[in-house]
């Protein structure tokens, strides 16, 4: 697949997923197959304002590449101002939310609240468009509600206004993230434009990639929560669809990049910080293991590197037999 100019390898990428999708772990998804990264969630405001957290949000680095920064606002001009401002930390491409149910996002007019104005909506992409010199992408759900099933418009009006990608959520924004796709929304996006579009929700292995394609017709995927301590999910899905046999790594290699990506969350991140995000981080990697609870309770209380070490001992431990 290609956006524009921009070659895109293997068959799914990584979904941006605020305060989780961090620079560290998007490194370590591309590095197991991730075929392209989307910053996290950034305000267009904070972004024009000049405010130093959103632009942290936007720093990223060639080991996550090719890889997008990520806006989301309701004004025109503002995420044009936005989209100017976050060509200094060289994204491969611009993508505007319109998926994001959160409150203190959709609540002020952003996210999937533009999925109810698909005309404003169409004016953003214009404008950012008109902004940059890089390929523009939006990030969409099906519509607010059931009732209001607007992608298929929102797709045209994004595709009209310069957009080079669509991803579709087969959700709706009341839905969050409730169990349950809607597949024949994708489909229809997919059948109503000419750009390419990308399929997300609940594809969490080969098998469920390979029936997101076919159902359908995406030109390519997205993974988000499934990547939670499993950036591996990436290799699989490559070599399922490529038709490949595909050994899941072992404890001791699944820990050993649970500690590469908490290194690198110390490298990019202030200590203490990246210590206490490092604990949902290293609780996702706990994940059907034998004796789970208990190691999720003590990934909530880890201080320090070694405490993680301790945690990884006594993982490997009680799974000797995994």
């Amino acid at each position: 697949m290609k956006i524009k100019n921009i070659e895109i390898n293997g068959f799914a990428a990584l979904a941006p997923m605020a305060g989780v999708a961090d620079r560290a772990m998007r490194e370590i998804c591309v590095k197991y197959g991730a075929g392209f990264t989307v910053g996290e969630l950034t305000s267009s405001k904070g972004v024009s304002l000049g405010d130093k957290k959103s632009f942290g949000l936007l720093a990223c680095s060639d080991n996550e590449r090719p890889t997008a920064s990520q806006l989301f606002g309701c004004e025109p001009e503002t995420m044009a101002d936005a989209a100017q401002k976050a060509l200094a930390f060289k994204p491969d491409f611009i993508d505007i939310n319109m998926g994001c149910p959160a409150p203190k996002v959709a609540g002020n007019g952003g996210g999937s609240a533009l999925m109810r104005d698909p005309v404003l909506a169409e004016k953003i992409v214009k404008a950012v468009v008109n902004a940059v010199d890089i390929p523009v992408t939006v990030k969409m759900r099906t519509g607010w509600d059931s009732d209001n099933l607007t992608a298929v418009e929102l797709a045209k009006r994004c595709e009209n206004a310069g957009a080079s990608m669509l991803t579709v959520h087969g959700r709706t924004r009341v839905q969050m993230y409730a169990p349950g796709i809607d597949f024949s929304t994708i489909k229809a996006v997919k059948n109503a434009v000419k750009i390419p579009v990308v399929a997300n929700g609940d594809i969490t292995d080969g098998k469920s990639a390979e029936n997101m394609l076919k159902i359908t017709g995406c030109d390519y995927l997205m993974v988000g929560r499934a990547a939670q301590g499993n950036p591996f999910v990436f290799s699989e899905i490559n070599a399922f669809l490529n038709g490949e046999g595909y050994t899941p790594p072992t404890l001791e290699k699944r820990f050993n990049v649970l500690l590469e990506q908490v290194n690198l969350m110390l490298k990019y991140k202030d200590p203490h910080n990246a210590i206490l995000e490092s604990r949902k981080h290293t609780a996702w990697y706990m994940t059907g293991l034998k004796g789970a609870a208990n190691l999720r309770r003590m990934c909530g209380e880890i201080s320090s590197v070694s405490d993680i070490e301790k945690i990884i001992d006594l993982a490997l431990e009680q799974n000797r037999d995994l």
